[in-house]
């Protein structure tokens, strides 16, 4: 069975996620209700991302809760089907 590091993937899953769509982390953060250094303290690790904190991330990134979980390989796959 393989563990994963929820508090590692999401964060590379939301840093993944703006860069494709070309958005800002500051326009994400204020979309989320987070405030810069919020936002960027979750990113980086200095803060704990809790179950609130998928739902308004999904939201101001317009993805699923479940694309914020998944390892990036596993992305992929998904969306080649």
């Amino acid at each position: 069975m393989n563990v994963v590091d929820y508090n590692a993937t999401i964060p590379k899953n939301v840093f993944r996620i703006i860069k494709e769509a070309g958005m800002k982390q500051c326009a994400v953060a204020e979309k989320a209700g987070y405030t810069k250094q919020q936002f960027n303290d979750m990113l980086n690790g200095r803060r704990v991302i809790k179950a609130k904190d998928i739902l308004a991330l999904s939201h101001a990134l317009g993805v699923s809760p479940n694309d914020l979980f998944m390892e990036h390989e596993k992305q992929k796959e998904k969306d080649a089907s």
